[in-house]
């Protein structure tokens, strides 16, 4: 499967806030957003150009890839869905992303990061409904159970990860049951229980053009 295996900190400098690609890293002094806050590459020191409302769009989308760990094909994939959806396309668009199972096990704090949860997920630490899923890109549905399996429960992470979990914030259309590492979606997100900057209007207008 492809993915993205550059340095992850160049990626929230080129977007200029911070992904929370490194999980708890982004949170410290050593983020790179610390201490270079400004876009990768030469600079040449020249005042900068106004953005066209293209790039301005561009941004939005890569921001939104780069914040849910998806490539290009695949997210233009997602987007071809959420088109197909009846709603705001917009909004049927984030549903998705927050629906992938990768997504859902760091929404429950079984990892500090999408891409670490994408990596445990593949190597079938997982499962929903009593069933082992592999698979990041997986879509859970309202009603759906996520759990730590049973066999990876005595791995020394989630060990400690028992201990640590309950101090985890979790959103609104989620349940989370601390003592057997396991989840329950709730119910398909609202705009408003999706905690993101993102300007999802811009990435429907980049895809309209």
């Amino acid at each position: 499967m492809a993915r993205y295996l550059g340095p992850a900190c160049k990626l929230c400098r080129r977007e200029g806030e911070k992904l929370l690609l490194k999980g708890d890293r982004c949170l410290t002094a050593k983020c790179a957003m610390e201490r270079r806050a400004y876009a990768p590459g030469m600079h040449a020191g020249g005042r900068r150009r106004k953005p066209t409302d293209y790039g301005i769009q561009l941004r939005e989308k890569q921001k939104a890839k780069r914040t849910y760990g998806v490539l290009e094909r695949q997210f233009r994939r997602h987007f071809a869905e959420a088109a197909r959806k009846a709603g705001a396309t917009g909004e049927t668009l984030l549903q998705i992303l927050e629906t992938r199972l990768d997504n859902v096990v760091y929404r429950l704090g079984f990892t500090d990061s999408r891409s670490q949860a994408r990596q445990l997920i593949r190597h079938g630490h997982f499962a929903v409904n009593g069933h082992k899923v592999d698979i990041p890109s997986y879509a859970v549905q309202a009603g759906d159970e996520i759990a730590v399996r049973d066999s990876s429960k005595r791995l020394d992470y989630f060990k400690v990860l028992t201990k640590d979990i309950s101090r985890k914030a979790v959103p609104s259309w989620l349940s989370l049951d601390a003592q057997s590492l396991s989840g329950r979606v709730v119910n398909i997100p609202a705009r408003n229980e999706i905690d993101t900057t993102l300007r999802e209007q811009l990435i429907v207008e980049f895809y309209s053009r």
